[in-house]
């Protein structure tokens, strides 16, 4: 498939921002996080304002922007129209879980609940991100077990080490935030690995035999369909080069889970303010490398439909 900037960036900031509200709308409530202004204002700012320039960059992946409101109305078919839905939805709660924080400086209450239904929120819609994709039959890469939960990981890690930055940040740093961020890198890390070697050994039963009913002997066309490249062959007949693929995954590893490790584990001997430092590096490295991973993901991804083109 073909990786579009603006997709790509879609997915990984909605991801990490979505991943952040839901740990602030979880933990703000039972005092985790304190009811601070500039935290608050910072913290939420973060969080909405990845999860709106994601939703804002996806548009621009649209033939028609002006018509993107008409795909609200399928939600009782579509997982994308169901993402928009409830992206739109969350941002409600969260609205007023950001307000009681922010403007009246409080975090328990009905603000702790507008809290907790952000959190439902964000993770419903990482869900149905995740969704899109994995409902996908004819692209088989995506269409497994591990693309549903691949979302839910990744967002929850980048959104943990996120939130692991901004509370270094601010100097009122969690050993226990900490070592979860580490350990749901280490998770994320483990799940692409799993991934990979799902993808690699996969082996795909549609064939041009198949799709024609011709079981006997090689199917192959007398003719190209088209003499130049077209719509179909540009979005979803997209190539990568084996050695580049081997490139981009190593870099995946080191920026996405390797070097964050390290630099969270060196977060544990260093004091402030050498902590913070370290840990938004580490946030920032992160989202570095999984702009590359989600660039791999769709780079990888097969569409059935390049069989008609002898492919």
């Amino acid at each position: 498939m073909h990786p579009a900037f603006s997709v790509v960036f879609f997915t990984t900031a909605t991801g990490t921002g979505y991943g952040l509200l839901a740990l602030l709308g979880v933990l703000a409530g039972p005092g985790f996080v304190p009811p601070d202004f500039w935290l608050g204002l910072v913290g939420m700012g973060l969080a909405l304002g990845l999860i709106s320039a994601g939703l804002l960059s996806s548009a621009g992946h649209l033939g028609r922007p002006d018509r993107a409101w008409r795909a609200f109305s399928q939600w009782r078919s579509s997982w994308l129209s169901r993402e928009g839905v409830a992206s739109v939805a969350t941002f409600v709660p969260a609205g007023l879980f950001a307000t009681g924080w922010v403007v009246l400086g409080r975090t328990d209450g009905w603000v702790a609940v507008a809290g907790l239904l952000a959190a439902v929120g964000a993770v419903i819609t990482v869900c149905t991100t995740g969704m899109i994709y994995r409902s996908l039959k004819p692209i088989a890469q995506w269409h497994s077990r591990y693309t549903l939960p691949g979302y839910l990981i990744f967002s929850a890690m980048s959104g943990g080490v996120l939130l692991n930055a901004l509370l270094q940040g601010f100097a009122i740093g969690s050993t226990i935030l900490l070592a979860g961020c580490m350990l749901l890198t280490l998770l994320g890390w483990g799940w692409k690995l799993a991934t990979w070697r799902y993808n690699d050994r996969l082996e795909i039963a549609t064939t041009a035999n198949t799709a024609t009913g011709l079981a006997g002997g090689t199917v192959r066309s007398l003719e190209w369909p088209h003499t130049e490249e077209n719509y179909l062959l540009k979005e979803m007949g997209f190539r990568i080069a084996r050695k580049h693929k081997a490139r981009l995954r190593q870099i995946t590893q080191v920026l996405a889970f390797a070097l964050p490790v390290l630099l969270l584990v060196a977060v544990f001997a260093l004091p402030w303010p050498y902590a913070a430092v370290l840990s938004t590096l580490a946030a920032i490295v992160q989202f570095a490398g999984m702009l590359v991973e989600r660039w791999l993901f769709f780079a990888e991804a097969k569409h059935t439909v390049t069989l008609y083109y002898g492919r």
